[in-house]
């Protein structure tokens, strides 16, 4: 038996759960997200807690029991408390800015780089330096953050790009002066 899947998940106070066939509809302050559960898993909303189990034991199923469990609960975390990624730039003259429906960014190309912001994601630049990714499906912010750092990863020999907060670069040796 799965050691995570077989762990119930408390329903906090605030958040409504329902369950319709094979899918999952979680109700929260911040927000509403639904899933679809596999029919290799079966979800249970007894006293404030809700519990899977799997229909049989092949690897397919204990694979999906510990993964359904784990997606509900960051459904659950989102809609109560969200989701946050930070990403710091780094460079000469780059910056961003979120304007409107788009964050525009400056990143040493000949043209700035404008991003489309999604629906169901917010994003923030306290500094030009400083991007703030919130939202609270935990895939969604992740996806775009990796996008927005995309753009423009960071290179191993300056150190220059777009980055997670707290990243830890390796930097590259350049190559050695030719001695006379």
């Amino acid at each position: 038996m799965s050691r995570l899947g077989k762990k119930p998940i408390t329903v906090p106070q605030g958040v409504k759960i329902e369950l319709k066939e094979k899918a999952i509809h979680v109700e929260g302050p911040k927000g509403k997200l639904n899933y679809l559960i596999s029919s290799r898993i079966t979800v249970e909303n007894k006293d404030g807690q809700i519990l899977l189990k799997r229909v049989a034991d092949t690897k397919l199923d204990r694979s999906l029991h510990g993964l359904s469990r784990a997606l509900i609960l960051n459904m659950i975390n989102g809609v109560t408390t969200g989701y946050i990624k930070e990403l710091e730039i780094v460079g000469v003259g780059f910056r961003a800015q979120a304007q409107g429906n788009n964050l525009s960014m400056q990143l040493g190309f000949s043209h700035p780089v404008v991003y489309p912001i999604p629906a169901g994601i917010k994003i923030e630049t306290p500094k030009p330096t400083q991007i703030i990714v919130t939202g609270i499906d935990k895939e969604k912010v992740g996806k775009v953050a990796s996008e927005i750092r995309k753009t423009c990863p960071p290179e191993p020999y300056k150190g220059t790009g777009i980055r997670y907060k707290g990243e830890r670069v390796r930097k590259k040796v350049g190559k050695a002066q030719a001695t006379k």
